[in-house]
């Protein structure tokens, strides 16, 4: 019954776009963000804020970005876990992520999220709809399609019973 209700749950989530399948890894790999994305995360960010053109950070820095990213997102992860497990689920949907922002005191990052998720919905919601559309109606066509072979069985059976029947007037 319960892995039923888990099942109901991933497809609703799957339905909003909020899944993402993680896969735990092993307890002696290390697990770091990567490094070329947080590099240009930070040089954009930083170019942003500077007059200057060419930043140069130093490879510690780098690291030290790359670990307090990846300690924010457990941080993160956890808070929003609890959130739903106190919610008696057991998949993590966007709004205990964002309820989770808000009590780790980050509530500065709700609202433009909260745009962006609704953004990434409204351009996924398109796709989805064009791609149910079209499976809808593979399905529809396949029910309205009436199997042709026991059509004319049954026509045919049909009519050597009433040619049975006027035979015997």
């Amino acid at each position: 019954m319960a892995e039923k209700e888990k099942e109901k749950e991933k497809e609703k989530a799957k339905e909003n776009g909020e899944v993402t399948t993680v896969t735990e890894s092993p307890a002696g790999e290390l697990e770091e963000l990567p490094k070329t994305i947080v590099r240009r995360l930070v040089k954009d960010k930083l170019s942003q804020l500077s007059a200057e053109s060419e930043i140069t950070v130093f490879r510690e820095a780098l690291q030290a970005f790359s670990e307090s990213g990846r300690i924010f997102i457990h941080y993160l992860t956890a808070t929003a876990n609890d959130i739903c497990k106190e919610s008696n689920r057991q998949i993590i949907n966007a709004e205990d992520v964002l309820k989770a922002l808000e009590e780790i005191d980050f509530p500065e990052f709700v609202q433009p999220l909260r745009a962006s998720l609704e953004e990434f919905r409204q351009r996924n919601a398109g796709k989805r709809s064009g791609s149910s559309k079209a499976k809808e109606a593979d399905r529809k066509g396949k029910r309205k399609e009436p199997p042709t072979a026991e059509v004319e069985d049954e026509q045919d059976a049909t009519k050597s019973d009433e040619s049975e029947d006027g035979a015997d007037d």
